[in-house]
């Protein structure tokens, strides 16, 4: 059986600083190929190169509703085709395509292997655009009409899901200014010229775990000149009505906020938090180890049993809140007030579970959840 073939994705809005790393990566390995595909106004046109030049160019049929299903297809069948005579395949993502659901329908294929996940960004814009509350649509990088994504929202998703990345244009400050961002939203994600593309192959649930709520490596409390990290760490449960009403200033007054909490009213449920620019994002992550029967943790990942492990309360278990704020002149002990205030009180502990599901929870609707809550 012939040895898989590596493959380097290469994502990121910012199409001239990920044609910069393609072309750094086609230079670096003789044979390597190239593929493309640019989304406009429903259409997809394929584009495969190496150093030589364009070595294909057509349009592809859409033969789905969703374009960004149109092109997964496409890229793979492509991957394949091609998988016998390079050295190495760079996949050059569209703008606004997300690199982790294109990384999940590689592992499938037993042909490719995926040796790195990289994110190209343009210094002097990014860290404007993390910023930014503009949806796709109103910037021209929608994927599909109904698109309703938030351009920071995807920026966000590619920095933080990326095994390296490099910044491009610009001058020095703005370089500077953008490895002081990423050094809060991504700092264990290395800044780098060219990603290293000849390592081992990378197993997609351990990319997952990167970013996933119970398991990622949440920034650390930190300063860098005006750009501020806040960590909140907690044992005590949220009240769900407090929490509900603060949660508007706490997206706000930062640019990125993400982690894991625990409201009082579902006790059993871990709850996964991810704000940027202004847009929040609540949703439920699953159950706390502590609510599984012991027979049940065999079906979690090692990974997850060490996390909740290594914070493990005899009474409450793993139940935690780990709330992580970035951005620029951030109030701390605002922040961090504000969130002490939405905690059940220090006398409310003792009635449990059956007491708190009592009280009025506005996450419901959003959540969907009502029945198991």
């Amino acid at each position: 059986m012939n040895k898989p073939v590596s493959v380097a994705l290469v994502g990121g809005l910012y199409g001239s600083a990920r044609a910069a790393t393609v072309d750094r990566l086609l230079h670096r390995r003789p044979g390597a190929v190239a593929i493309h595909h640019a989304i406009a106004a429903g259409r997809v046109q394929r584009v495969v190169r190496d150093t030589s030049g364009v070595l294909d160019h057509a349009e592809v049929g859409n033969t789905h509703d969703c374009v960004t299903r149109t092109v997964r297809e496409d890229l793979l069948s492509q991957l394949v085709q091609h998988a016998a005579d390079a050295s190495l395949l760079i996949i050059d993502l569209w703008d606004s395509i997300e690199p982790r659901p294109v990384a999940e329908a590689l592992a499938r294929t037993r042909r490719l292997r995926l040796t790195c996940v990289h994110t190209a960004l343009d210094a002097r814009h990014m860290p404007l655009d993390i910023c930014r509350g503009d949806r796709l649509a109103e910037t021209g990088q929608a994927a599909t009409a109904g698109d309703q994504r938030h351009l920071a929202e995807v920026l966000a998703r590619q920095i933080e899901y990326a095994t390296s990345l490099s910044l491009h244009g610009g001058d020095a400050e703005d370089a500077e200014l953008s490895a002081a961002v990423l050094g809060h939203l991504a700092p264990h994600t290395p800044i780098v010229t060219v990603p290293d593309a000849t390592g081992p192959g990378l197993h997609v649930h351990e990319l997952a775990e990167r970013v996933d709520p119970a398991t990622a490596r949440l920034p650390a409390d930190r300063q860098t000149g005006e750009i501020t990290t806040v960590v909140w760490h907690r044992l005590r449960p949220l009240h769900p009505g407090r929490l509900f009403d603060a949660m508007d200033e706490l997206v706000t007054t930062t640019v990125r906020s993400r982690g894991r909490f625990w409201l009082a009213s579902r006790h059993e449920r871990m709850l996964a938090w991810d704000a940027v620019a202004g847009v929040i994002s609540v949703a439920d992550a699953g159950p706390w180890l502590a609510a599984l029967p012991e027979a049940a943790w065999d079906l979690v990942s090692p990974i997850r049993r060490v996390a909740a492990a290594l914070g493990w309360n005899p009474i409450i278990g793993d139940r935690v809140q780990h709330l992580v704020f970035t951005g620029p002149d951030i109030d701390r002990d605002r922040i961090c007030g504000l969130l002490d205030s939405c905690l059940i009180d220090q006398g409310d502990i003792l009635p449990g579970a059956a007491a708190w599901a009592r009280y009025d929870d506005p996450f419901a609707p959003v959540l969907n959840l009502e029945e198991s809550a």
